[in-house]
Order: C-alpha cells, then sequence, then structure tokens
C-alpha cells in the first residue's frame, strides 16, 4: 500500500504539471525518455540476472515486436505511431497511448507488488526492506511518467487520474498473487510479462519522443528525453549502489 500511494502521488504530480503551458511541453518527451530509462537501466537489468544480457534483450525486442504487430495487423494500439497520421489535428498529442499504457503499467504494478511480498518472504528482513526501497523509490520517476503521458493522451485531468489509479492499484493484488501461486511458480517466470511490459515501454517511449519530434523539432523533443533517460540511469544506479 505505500508503494502503490507512493506512485499515486508521484503519477498526481505529472498530471498537474502537464497542465502547465510551459513545462507541459517539456514534461512528455522528457516522461518519454524515463520510460526509456526505466528499461534501459531497470527492467533489462532485471531480464539479464537469470537469462543474460543478450536474452534479456532478446526478450525485450520480443515483447516490441509483440505490440508492434498488433499494432501493425490487428488493432491500432498506437493511432499516433502511424507514419500518416495528422497529429495536428489531434486534440491530444499522445491520443491512443492511454489503453496500451495503462495494461502495460498495470502488469508492471502486480509484478512490482508481487516481488516486495516474496522478498518478505524470503525470511530476510533487510531483504525485504531492501526490495520495497527500490520498488518505492523508482515508482516516484515512473509514476511521474505515467502522469504526463496519460494527460497528454486524455481529455481531462480526472480521466489522467483514473488512468493512474489503473495503473497503480494493482501493485497491491501482486501480495494476493504471492500467497496463491507463490509455492507453486518460482520469480524466474517473471521475466516473461516483465519483457512484455518493458517492450511496451519502449514503444510506446520511441513513439512519444518520434511524435514530439515531428511536432516541435530535434532539439525540443531530444534534450528532455536525453535528460529524462539520464535521470532514470542516475536513479537506477544510485539505487544499486544503496542497497547493497
Amino acid at each position: 500500500m505505500a508503494a502503490t500511494g507512493i506512485a499515486v502521488l508521484s503519477a498526481a504530480i505529472g498530471v498537474w504539471l502537464i497542465g502547465m503551458p510551459r513545462k507541459g511541453t517539456t514534461l512528455v518527451p522528457f516522461s518519454a525518455g524515463l520510460l526509456l530509462g526505466i528499461v534501459a537501466f531497470g527492467v533489462w537489468p532485471e531480464l539479464a540476472e537469470p537469462f543474460g544480457w543478450l536474452g534479456g534483450l532478446g526478450l525485450l525486442a520480443g515483447g516490441f515486436a509483440l505490440l508492434w504487430s498488433v499494432n501493425r495487423f490487428v488493432y491500432p494500439v498506437c493511432p499516433t505511431c502511424s507514419h500518416t497520421h495528422d497529429h495536428d489535428s489531434c486534440a491530444n498529442s499522445l491520443h491512443g497511448f492511454a489503453l496500451p499504457l495503462i495494461a502495460a503499467a498495470a502488469v508492471h504494478s502486480v509484478l512490482d507488488g508481487w516481488g516486495i511480498a516474496a522478498s518478505r518472504d524470503e525470511g530476510s528482513g533487510s531483504l525485504g526492506l531492501a526490495v520495497f526501497l527500490g520498488v518505492a523509490l523508482h515508482k516516484v520517476p515512473e509514476g511521474l511518467a505515467y502522469g504526463a503521458i496519460l494527460r497528454a493522451a486524455l481529455r481531462s485531468r480526472a480521466g489522467a487520474f483514473a488512468g493512474v489509479l489503473a495503473t497503480q492499484l494493482p501493485t497491491m493484488s501482486g501480495e494476493l498473487l504471492n500467497r496463491w501461486l507463490g509455492p507453486y511458480l518460482g520469480l524466474h517466470w517473471m521475466g516473461l510479462p516483465l519483457a512484455l511490459v518493458g517492450g511496451s515501454f519502449l514503444f510506446l517511449g520511441f513513439h512519444a519522443v518520434h511524435s514530439d519530434l515531428r511536432r516541435r523539432g530535434p532539439a525540443p523533443a531530444l534534450v528532455p528525453a536525453l535528460t529524462g533517460a539520464v535521470g532514470a540511469a542516475a536513479l537506477h544506479h544510485g539505487l544499486r549502489l544503496f542497497l547493497r
């Protein structure tokens, strides 16, 4: 519940900031960079532990390819990703991003909650505390990115905040799933849904930057995106040093 509360508060800040004209235009590519940085410096290293660096990269590529295939051949989960899409006619700069982001983020939240519960059940209080702190701290930039992107994708702050709750409340269901399925499944199985989440974040983050690039040009889009990615890298590196 504490980790969920931290994430919801962070996302609410993102929803609020995106409504400020000068900050809002910068926050969208910054948040997209955060998503990309979370994958590169958070999700990929987690996948590398059980599967190796190349194996983890392959799983991420598979998750990306799956969402791309669905978007291309089944259903346009991301209408703004189409090269024929007229961005200037959009009422919302990232319309179409909400549902795929909510779905991926909700799965990620379930895995976060499962990880907290499983580490606590290992019998080491220090391990459980370390994992909780790691999850709680990484939910701050993660929540900020979710809130900003959802606000840019939806018509109202109320709708964006409802989307925020949909992304973060599943964290608490990880506790229940750990109780029911934990004795039968090892933590290594999380690699597959985590790869799907990471691939989805790559897909959405890349196309959010691409959308802003087409709207405003290289510098206004790429500088905030790189800043967000560097911020995610610094946070995850700092967490690893702190939790050792």
